[in-house]
């Protein structure tokens, strides 16, 4: 069987949250949401798992969760800064925001020599979701993503960003991202939307990185250059206009996160009823 590698987007700055929202304990135990979506990964048949940190978090970030994690699954560290540019690019003038979801993937390319999915360290996908791609990444080529219904990804405390998906049997034609959605925004509400659980195969990364030289040439004539990023879903499209398939993976399962610090008693409770209903043991640390 063919090795995978869990990778997990931690390096997000959180603003919205209010602090490090990677570390934040959540579950029954005080378990954050990276180490359900650990369990639910190796449980999945994931053996590798690369964390995608700033240097800044990377104590309190190993101290909290990362040596737990350690114990339980193969675990490298990469590193995004806003100085990893290819030779020849320097930072814009007073630019602070990070370069994105595809920006990180490409500072983590030295660990990606397998079959890997990608998902955001603040989300929980529920076991599905694991072990729809897992099985999908060893058995296809194809990129693939895991769809959720729109209804199952909204914040109750404000809007929330998805990528709105079209498909055609049973494979992405297009996404398109929205970044102000609640109930009230007109789509129905089991429209399917990323939730940035893509799966790739390691030969996407050269072009991968043929993509990020057309955006950073491209970031002066964005609407606001200081702010521009180069997101997942952006290559996935790419790809797919060169040839790829994208197979997309539906789920109902439901789909919880802390986009807002009002968000996480919400959580809280939610992963107690999902422990308590018995999807999770009662000891959810990773390391058993």
């Amino acid at each position: 069987m063919k090795n995978t590698t869990l990778v997990i987007l931690a390096a997000g700055m959180g603003s919205r949250f209010g602090g490090l929202k990677q570390i934040e304990p959540l579950g029954p135990h005080g378990e954050s949401i990276i180490e359900y979506s650990v369990y639910d990964a190796i449980k999945a048949g994931f053996n590798k798992v690369v964390i995608i940190i700033k240097k800044a978090i990377e104590e309190d970030f190993k101290a909290h969760v990362g040596k737990r994690l350690e114990k339980a699954v193969h675990v490298e560290y990469a590193f995004q800064e806003l100085d990893m540019l290819p030779e020849g690019y320097t930072i814009p003038e007073g630019r602070e925001k990070p370069w994105g979801t595809a920006h990180a993937v490409l500072c983590a390319k030295q660990y990606l020599t397998e079959p890997f999915a990608t998902i955001n360290a603040d989300d929980y996908y529920g076991p599905e979701a694991f072990q729809l791609i897992h099985d999908q990444l060893i058995s296809s080529n194809d990129i693939c993503m895991v769809g959720y219904q729109l209804g199952n990804t909204l914040s109750e405390k404000g809007t929330v960003s998805r990528g709105i998906c079209e498909t055609e049997n049973g494979y992405l034609t297009k996404i398109t991202e929205n970044t102000a959605l609640d109930k009230n925004s007109g789509f129905p509400m089991e429209t399917t939307v990323s939730m940035n659980m893509w799966g790739y195969q390691p030969e996407i990364l050269p072009l991968t990185e043929k993509y990020f030289l057309e955006f950073l040439d491209n970031v002066p004539n964005t609407p606001n250059p200081l702010k521009a990023e180069f997101f997942l879903p952006l290559v996935s499209d790419k790809l797919i206009n060169d040839g790829y398939k994208c197979k997309v993976l539906k789920t109902t399962g439901k789909w919880y996160g802390v986009t807002y610090k009002d968000d996480a008693d919400q959580v809280r409770a939610a992963l107690k009823e999902i422990t308590e209903s018995g999807v999770y043991p009662k000891e959810t640390r990773v390391n058993g």
